[in-house]
């Protein structure tokens, strides 16, 4: 989870030393949030950071892939395209094209469980996001050209994303794969068929039944007076009408009776592997001691998968571990490599399998477990110095459970032991859990075939 998004190495020993030697040993508690919700079930919550004259104002909506009906896969991320497309007040490319001239940016993101759209901005300035996200919360035009036409985007995108991307490839794959039941299984960017089947029909009733005050957070990060800016969110925002309230159905995903595969042949210069395995999701106990695992295994060029696959065996021109646990369905938990020159992938796979066993079969050091959750704890605290990080760290908690998880996280990674790794690595790493995809690279002339 946090270790994948969190951490990227590099000049990472230095921060590490830094970071402990000032957070160790104290209570970690990041986020003195201003909580409010305005009486259409918008909920709004501010955080006050006086570091710079800047904010960011972000909405997020609880829809994401999860969402899309069935036949209408990648009809959210199509949505957040047209978002940007104008409402009667605001024409097309007129909220990006206002954010800039008040010099700020903006963007979006669409995930499997949400939807989030950002700007950043001089903290004056915030009222002209709440003005501009107000109006297309309700007023969204959704013209039958304009549909038509961004569809063709998003099918453009999908294609160069996925479609000629080997390894993303192996990825969509193994994903509908690994779950049969749970929505999951579904691409957020939708399957090529699905995205032909789209009509503006569609992506209207999706509009008004998912983008409404109830559905949707409010997050404010930066140089702001919570009082002041809430004043300002009642004004703009106060008056909207809720929608119907939504009655999301439990989604779960059915027992696996054993490992799953699938092999992609695609052109590629090297092997690849992806496997992964369903866990836990935070704020499962068992979740941060899985985060700790994927450090151990994959964290710098002292990791054990580096060591062992890359530095020593050769094997592997590059190897990683991660776990993705901030979430509202199962949790997953990866091994993935690209295989050296000349090297196969089953010999890779077993490779990183045999890693996977070790530490299964004897706890790590205490040396090696203090050195991991010293570099989740710090790569976590690091990103706090952003307040757009800030922001979507407390909005990615909030639709995953509520913001307040955010204080119990390090709390959660300092209290992991050595026997917490080895006993996740037990239950969870299993082939009755495991989903495995294999890129066996083609020429160009036999992938034709």
């Amino acid at each position: 989870m946090m270790s994948k998004i969190w951490r990227n190495g590099g000049f990472r020993g230095f921060l590490v030393a830094a970071l402990l030697l000032l957070f160790q040993g104290t209570a970690f508690s990041a986020y003195p949030v201003h909580e409010e919700t305005l009486e259409n079930g918008l909920k709004v919550l501010i955080l006050e950071n006086r570091k710079a004259s800047t904010a960011t104002f972000q909405v997020w909506y609880r829809v994401g892939g999860v969402d899309d009906p069935l036949g209408r896969s990648g009809i959210s991320h199509l949505l957040e395209h047209m978002m940007f497309k104008g409402t009667e007040k605001h024409g097309p490319k007129t909220f990006s094209q206002t954010i800039k001239r008040a010099g700020g940016i903006d963007n979006a993101f669409t995930s499997k469980d949400y939807t989030g759209y950002f700007q950043l901005m001089s903290a004056d300035r915030i009222p002209i996001s709440m003005e501009l996200e107000s109006d297309r919360m309700t007023n969204l035009l959704l013209i039958e050209s304009e549909v038509m036409s961004e569809r063709d985007v998003v099918k453009e995108e999908r294609r160069l994303r996925y479609e000629d991307d080997p390894q993303s490839l192996v990825y969509e794959e193994v994903m509908a794969a690994a779950f049969k039941t749970h929505p999951y299984h579904r691409p957020v960017i939708g399957w090529m068929s699905d995205l032909n089947s789209i009509v503006p029909e569609d992506l209207v009733e999706h509009y008004r039944t998912f983008y409404t005050p109830n559905n949707a957070v409010i997050i404010v990060v930066g140089d702001v007076d919570p009082e002041a800016t809430m004043k300002q969110v009642r004004t703009w925002f106060g008056g909207l009408p809720p929608g119907p309230p939504l009655r999301k159905a439990e989604l779960e995903e059915g027992p696996q009776y054993g490992e799953r595969r699938v092999t992609v042949r695609k052109e590629a210069q090297l092997p690849y592997v992806l496997t992964v395995f369903k866990t836990p999701a935070l704020p499962d106990r068992d979740g941060y001691a899985l985060d700790v695992l994927s450090s151990i295994l994959s964290e710098g060029r002292t990791s054990r998968l580096y060591k062992a696959l890359v530095h020593e065996k050769k094997v592997a021109l590059s190897a990683w571990a991660g776990y993705d646990g901030l979430s509202n369905g199962p949790g997953l938990f990866y091994l993935g490599g690209t295989a050296a020159l000349g090297k196969t992938a089953p010999e890779l796979e077993n490779s990183l399998l045999e890693e996977v066993e070790r530490i299964k079969q004897t706890p790590p050091s205490e040396r090696e477990i203090q050195k991991a959750k010293n570099q989740v704890e710090a790569g976590f605290i690091m990103e706090q110095d952003s307040i757009y990080m800030q922001a979507k760290t407390i909005g990615a908690f909030e639709m995953a459970g509520g913001w307040r998880l955010v204080d119990q996280y390090v709390d959660g990674i300092r209290a992991v032991t050595a026997e917490d790794v080895n006993r996740v690595a037990q239950e969870y790493l299993q082939d009755n859990r495991k989903t495995t995809g294999i890129l066996i690279p083609q020429k160009e002339s036999e992938e034709s075939l």
